[in-house]
């Protein structure tokens, strides 16, 4: 098997990990894990050449424009305070925790080797957490705070990995200097983001088809990683705001075509990038083996302390913050102990956990081997292998357990709510075109009938009797309709394939009527 044809069966294997993760209650990114694990331990797969330092600039640009899609400023806003909490405050304070016990464990390692670890298993992964966490009914505000601690704290984890690396390789320390870094790499991670969201959404004003829209929201979050990094900044959060600011501004300029087409392709391109990042993490497994060799047992004890470290800590610091996050003003209930300990065991790490461990340097500047490269390394696949084998699995049992879940009714209510301001909005405008156009009365009242049932199709329970009736009717009607045009439509597909297949026939006429038939009588 050569690494070509493994690729394609780990995307193979990412669709259909999503219907498989479906019937057995498994999230996929957890099943492509495992799935990675076997694949390392079976001789005859090879490894996967990608150079450590491009699996970042590769898999998280889309991973974080992806996940970034779902929500917006306003969200952040709201949740602001809980968020920097943890993924500023409790990264901090992870990475200088697990360093101390590493460095107690060996005191010869040079401490900023100790810091860069704990810098690693710092954050946790938001894809794995979110992917879960909206499959599980949990509510809004949790989702929206773990999604969000899961964006920034990648930030915060990669500025100190960064200056933990720059002190091993150079042997150059100062706190000032450290702080410049931190600051530097905040502003120019934000400026990168903006100059490109306002870019980005400027030229989709004037690019005329979804298809070229889509492809632009496609490289911009490649460009704005890319550019950010490039000038010493933070490529996540060039990437972040970069997808906050192009998403609220595309929300205003992008048609129902950009929609259609964007929300399919993101969803494809997240779905077959996670998968192939979380199958990468288990291939890993041979790596970290060939480099560790023998002297994994030796690791056993640290590696055990610094799970326990990540773990305990996470539920030290929620807790403790627990008083302060339930007073902050929220569009939802206040924090309850219950959803502080689902938060807690959602803390799985991934992607960029192991990405980073293996981008660690062989050498220093001396020319001597990075100090406890390979132990570092053992350490950090042991964290993600914990978190996201034991914990992700887990973590649909401890939910229930908890008895966490949304307020289903008042999220219903909120949607009623704006089904009533669409068909308001919608009639307003109906009124105005009659009167400026003049619309034959009988024209008026048909297309104010349409819109109604319209409107009682999409949210059946605001409808009023006697719409319910009619909808029923309706229903019966349509479904004897749509079953006899799916047979004449199909009829007509069938005879435009057999004239393709005909001598002088072009292929791109006979696929430009196909699609005409696809999409229905409307185009």
């Amino acid at each position: 098997m050569d690494q070509l044809v493994l690729t394609f069966v780990i995307l193979l294997a990412a669709v259909l990990a999503e219907p498989l993760g479906e019937r057995i209650g498994l999230a996929p990114s957890i099943l492509m894990t495992l799935f990675g694990c076997v694949l390392a331990l079976i001789p005859a797969v090879p490894s996967l050449n990608i150079p450590p330092d491009l699996i970042l600039p590769l898999v998280l640009p889309p991973l974080l424009y992806a996940a970034a899609r779902r929500t917006s400023w306003r969200q952040f806003a709201e949740n602001w305070q809980i968020i920097a909490l943890r993924a500023v405050g409790l990264v901090i304070v992870t990475a200088i925790a697990v360093a101390a016990v590493f460095h107690a464990w060996n005191p010869a390692t040079a401490v900023a080797a100790a810091v860069v670890l704990g810098a690693l298993v710092a954050p946790p992964d938001p894809v794995a957490a979110t992917s879960m966490a909206g499959k599980l009914g949990l509510p809004r505000r949790l989702i929206v705070t773990l999604g969000g601690e899961g964006l920034f704290n990648d930030v915060t984890a990669i500025v100190i990995y960064t200056v933990g690396i720059q002190v091993v390789v150079t042997g150059l320390f100062s706190p000032w200097h450290a702080l410049g870094d931190f600051a530097l790499a905040a502003v120019v991670g934000l400026v990168v983001g903006l100059v490109l969201g306002w870019l980005g959404s400027t030229l989709t004003k004037h690019l005329d088809t979804a298809t070229t829209q889509v492809a632009l929201s496609l490289l911009l979050p490649f460009a704005a990683y890319g550019i950010a990094e490039h000038w010493d900044g933070s490529a996540v959060l060039a990437v972040l705001v970069c997808a906050l600011y192009l998403t609220d501004a595309v929300t205003e300029i992008g048609d129902r075509d950009y929609r259609l087409v964007a929300d399919s392709f993101w969803d494809i391109t997240e779905m077959l990038i996670t998968g192939f990042a979380f199958a990468l993490i288990g291939l890993e497994l041979r790596v970290v083996i060939e480099t560790t060799g023998k002297n994994w047992t030796a690791l056993a004890g640290v590696t055990v302390a610094v799970i326990a470290v990540v773990v305990g800590l996470r539920l030290v610091w929620l807790m403790a913050t627990w008083a302060v996050s339930s007073k902050l003003p929220n569009t939802d209930a206040p924090f309850t102990w219950q959803e502080v300990i689902v938060t807690w065991w959602a803390g799985m790490r991934g992607v960029a956990t192991v990405a980073l461990a293996l981008a660690i340097p062989f050498t220093i500047d001396t020319g001597a081997d990075f100090p406890a490269r390979s132990e570092i390394l053992f350490v950090a696949f042991a964290v993600v292998l914990f978190t996201l084998l034991v914990q992700g699995p887990t973590l649909p049992l401890v939910v229930r357990l908890t008895g966490v879940r949304a307020d289903t009714q008042k999220e219903r209510a909120l949607e009623q709510q704006l089904w009533n301001r669409v068909v308001k909005a919608e009639l307003s405008e109906l009124k105005s075109i009659a009167a400026r156009d003049n619309l034959p009365e009988d024209v008026y009242e048909e297309i104010k009938a349409t819109l109604r049932r319209l409107s009682a199709k999409a949210d059946p329970e605001a409808a009023n009797a006697d719409v319910k009736a009619t909808l029923d009717k309706e229903r019966k009607l349509v479904a004897q309709m749509r079953a006899v045009r799916a047979a004449v439509t199909e009829a007509g597909r069938r005879e435009a394939q057999a004239a393709r297949r005909e001598p002088g026939m072009p292929p791109d006429v006979v696929d430009r009527v196909t699609r005409r038939l696809d999409l229905g009588p409307m185009h």
